[in-house]
């Protein structure tokens, strides 16, 4: 299921489907984060962040930028 990466549960797994700003992109490929990238929402917070477990990191994003993130579900 595609939606906004705001929307991820906690502790579920996705892939990122499309990061349509460009200064995000760039941002979020310094983490070796693109496109294609498969990561797990670590922590959730309310009204807050999105921790994002990628590999061994953790990366914070803003719920606004989140809402820019188009990402994939994975089972």
């Amino acid at each position: 299921m595609v939606t906004k990466l705001s929307k991820v549960k906690k502790n579920k797994s996705f892939k990122f489907v499309s990061i349509p700003d460009e200064k995000i992109r760039t941002q979020l490929i310094r983490f070796g984060i693109g496109e294609g990238s498969h990561a797990k929402c670590h922590q959730k917070l309310p009204f807050g962040p999105v921790v994002v477990k990628y590999q061994k990191q953790e990366i914070a994003l803003g719920r606004e930028i989140a809402n820019e993130i188009t990402i994939e579900d994975l089972v």
